[in-house]
């Protein structure tokens, strides 16, 4: 005899389907978990290897916040102490944030970098992946030279026809700069004007011009890219550069 339908049928089907799916998706989140979070593990040790000099022993992994703003950071020893430091900081691109881990030697200076993700344009601002744009910062002094582009008084060729992304990885390496100084106690110069606050949140610039970013006041000067809520003097010409 076949089973009449009915809402309470119909119901407890439901609730039966629901249950099966429930199970097989915690049955393959339960699979996959550990491989995904050893995947996710190699890649960052990965990274740490290519941006910190040679090391012994595993990377420590602790956190330093600076400025409301949380760095992830490794610190890489060897038989004669500490060799570098490798901090994970991120910069408001033109596609979304551009996350780079950055090394440094103990005495501040960059050894290297590597781009952790970025969703830049390809061919344009994804080239901030490539040796051609990225091998600049090997060695790279911030007591020495301005972690900001050329255009701006700086010592980092940007990408063409790429201001934004290339503005972006100076900030994210200014803001690791800032998370060094603070693991080290050091005072390394931190490139204000290239945004060193990877929030993209700035304040109040007295004069000059203003980084991509979100900006609420500007007393005097312009603005190359961004949202500008309030500007007491001058102009702004926000045009995409991408």
């Amino acid at each position: 005899m076949a089973i009449q339908s009915s809402f309470k049928n119909m119901v407890l089907c439901l609730f039966g389907v629901c249950v099966v799916c429930s199970a097989l998706l915690a049955v393959v989140y339960a699979v996959t978990a550990e491989p995904i979070e050893a995947a996710a593990e190699a890649k960052t040790n990965s990274a740490i290897a290519q941006v910190v000099p040679a090391f012994e022993g595993t990377p420590v992994a602790d956190t330093v916040n600076v400025d409301g703003t949380d760095y992830p950071y490794y610190t890489v020893s060897d038989a004669s102490g500490v060799v570098g430091y490798a901090v994970i900081s991120s910069g408001s691109g033109f596609s979304g944030p551009v996350q780079v881990m950055v090394g440094f030697y103990p005495d501040g200076k960059i050894y290297n970098t590597s781009v952790l993700s970025q969703a830049e344009t390809p061919g344009l601002g994804a080239k901030c992946v490539e040796p051609e744009f990225r091998d600049q910062f090997r060695d790279f002094d911030p007591a020495v030279k301005k972690l900001s582009v050329t255009k701006e008084g700086g010592d980092v060729n940007a990408i063409t026809a790429s201001t934004i992304t290339s503005k972006a990885f100076c900030a994210a390496l200014n803001g690791a700069v800032a998370a060094f100084n603070a693991i080290s106690g050091a005072s390394m110069p931190v490139d204000v004007s290239s945004g060193a606050s990877v929030s993209g949140d700035w304040e109040a610039n007295d004069e000059g011009g203003c980084d991509a970013g979100s900006v609420d006041t500007v007393a005097a000067g312009g603005c190359d890219a961004g949202s500008v809520d309030t500007v007491a003097a001058g102009g702004c010409d926000v045009q995409p550069e991408e």
